[in-house]
C-alpha cells in the first residue's frame, strides 16, 4: 500500500461513520441506468446537511446540473466522477503543506483557537512531526487563563520530548511568548510553538490580547508570527466558520488545522471554510493517536469522501 493510499483508507474509516452524503450509496440517485429526476435536490439535501454551506453547494449542484442537461453525467460512474471534479476544485487550492524556510530562525508559529477544539493536542502533535523531520522545537505555554492548560502542554512536551517555557496561572501571555522567543535565539532552536489562551470569537477584549501578543512578538522579527494557525473543531459545523472568519479578521490567519474528523460525518465545513477563506489548510485530525494529524492532501480527502 502505497503512503497515499493509506492516507485515505484512514480517511475512509474515521471519517464514513454517518449516514451522509458522505456515506450515502450514490447508486441510490439512480433507477436502472437513469439519474433520478430529484437525484440533484437529494444531493442538495445531502451537502447541506453536512455543513457544505449554501455557496458550496449552489456552485457544486449548478455544475453537476449542467452537466446532466449536458449529457454528460448518465451514470453513476459518471455522477462520483463529476462529483469529485467539483469538490477537488474547491479544495485543491487551499492544500497548501506547512513549510518552513531554512532562512527564518526562529520560526515563530502562534497556535489560536477557542476551548475544547483540540488546539493543545495539535501543539503536541506538531512538534512532535516537526521533530522528527528533524527541526528543534520549543513550545510557549501563553494559555495562563486555564489552570489546566500549562500542565496539559507540559505532558505533550515530554511525549515530544521538547522544552517548554511557562510562568504558571495568571501570567501575562505576551511576556511568556516573548521570553520563548528570546530563548529559541540564544539557544539556536529552530521553531517557537506559542500556544495562546482558548478564547470564544465573540470575547472582543480576549481577541485585543491576541492583537497585543502579536505585537509584541513582533518586536523581537517584524514579520513575526510567521504562521497563524486556526484549530477548529469539525463537529461543531457552521460555528467553525464563524469562528475562522472573526479570528482571522481579528488576527490575520495564514493556515488552518480541522481535528476531530473522526467524530462527525459533516465533512462537509471543510468545503464552507475553504471556499469562503481560501486559506490554506494546513493538517487534518482523524483520531487522538500521534500520528493522526495529517497534512491536508485534497485528492485523498477527495477520494475519502466519494469513494
Amino acid at each position: 500500500m502505497t503512503e497515499k493510499s493509506g492516507v485515505v483508507a484512514k480517511l475512509r474509516r474515521q471519517i464514513n461513520r454517518g449516514d451522509s452524503w458522505l456515506t450515502y450509496d450514490l447508486g441510490r440517485l439512480f433507477t436502472s441506468d437513469k439519474l433520478n429526476d430529484d437525484a440533484l435536490e437529494e444531493l442538495e439535501t445531502r451537502l447541506l446537511t453536512a455543513d457544505a454551506g449554501v455557496e458550496v453547494t449552489n456552485e457544486i449542484v449548478g455544475k453537476l446540473g449542467n452537466e446532466v442537461r449536458a449529457g454528460r453525467i448518465k451514470t453513476e460512474k459518471q455522477l462520483r466522477e463529476g462529483l469529485s471534479k467539483a469538490i477537488l476544485a474547491i479544495l485543491k487550492p487551499v492544500e497548501q503543506p506547512l513549510e518552513i524556510p531554512k532562512f527564518i530562525r526562529p520560526y515563530i508559529l502562534f497556535v489560536a483557537g477557542v476551548n475544547g477544539v483540540g488546539k493543545t493536542t495539535t501543539i503536541g502533535k506538531l512538534a512532535l512531526r516537526l521533530k522528527r523531520g528533524g527541526l528543534s522545537v520549543v513550545l510557549a505555554a501563553g494559555d495562563t487563563f486555564r489552570a489546566a492548560a500549562v500542565d496539559q502542554l507540559k505532558v505533550w512536551a515530554e511525549r515530544a520530548d521538547v522544552p517548554i517555557l511557562s510562568q504558571g496561572e495568571g501570567a501575562d501571555s505576551a511576556s511568556v511568548i516573548f521570553d520563548a522567543v528570546q530563548s529559541a535565539k540564544a539557544k539556536g532552536i529552530d521553531v517557537v510553538i506559542a500556544d495562546t489562551a482558548g478564547r470564544l470569537h465573540t470575547q472582543a477584549h480576549l481577541m485585543e490580547e491576541l492583537r497585543k501578543i502579536k505585537r509584541v512578538i513582533q518586536k523581537h522579527d517584524r514579520y513575526a508570527p510567521h504562521e497563524v494557525l486556526l484549530v477548529v473543531d469539525a463537529t461543531t459545523g457552521g460555528n467553525a466558520l464563524t469562528q475562522a472568519l472573526q479570528f482571522h479578521e481579528a488576527i490575520g490567519l495564514t493556515g488552518i488545522a480541522i481535528t476531530k474528523l473522526d467524530g462527525t460525518a459533516k465533512g462537509g465545513i471543510l468545503l464552507a471554510i475553504a471556499k469562503r477563506l481560501s486559506l490554506p489548510i494546513r493538517f487534518v485530525g482523524v483520531g487522538e493517536a500521534v500520528e493522526d494529524l495529517e497534512p491536508f492532501d485534497a485528492q485523498a480527502y477527495t477520494d475519502a469522501l466519494i469513494g
